[in-house]
């Protein structure tokens, strides 16, 4: 009986990939923002792509998060460049890799591959909320001292 509970506890945990940490984002990584004349250029894509990578998910939702920021740098009018991007993230963004850009950085390193589950998908909603609340915060701050100095 002993055992059966201890196997049973170890495949509820080995299930459950813990508690998901706040949104961060590095910009680019160990990738320029931008071009020297506009550093910034790129940099919005490559945050969109930190939230995907952030919440992680299955190798399909990976690929298309890559192509996506692909596309987005190409639209700016880097399509030379947003290649390089995308075998950079191809090869470096792999949820094995115990970096702080992984796929899935923001869940504990050992989640891997998976479908989000009901519990995650709570958890990501919560943080976003959380996220915009701040940011929201942060701006009627900024409104408010730019009144004070005017």
């Amino acid at each position: 009986m002993k055992k059966l509970l201890l196997s049973l506890v170890l495949i509820l945990s080995a299930c459950s990939a813990g508690e998901l940490k706040p949104f961060t984002t590095d910009g680019c990584s160990s990738f320029p923002d931008g071009t020297m004349q506009q550093q910034t250029l790129w940099l919005n894509c490559c945050i969109k792509h930190d939230l995907s990578y952030w919440q992680g998910g299955t190798h399909q939702e990976r690929l298309a998060a890559d192509l996506s920021l692909e596309q987005c740098v190409a639209n700016i009018g880097e399509p030379n460049v947003a290649r390089i991007m995308l075998a950079g993230v191809r090869v470096g963004g792999s949820p094995y890799f115990p970096t702080t850009y992984r796929w899935g950085y923001g869940w504990p390193y050992t989640r891997g591959y998976s479908e989000l589950t009901d519990s995650e998908k709570q958890q990501i909603k919560q943080k976003l909320n959380d996220l915009v609340l701040m940011l929201n915060s942060l701006q009627r701050e900024i409104k408010t001292s730019e009144a004070l100095t005017n």
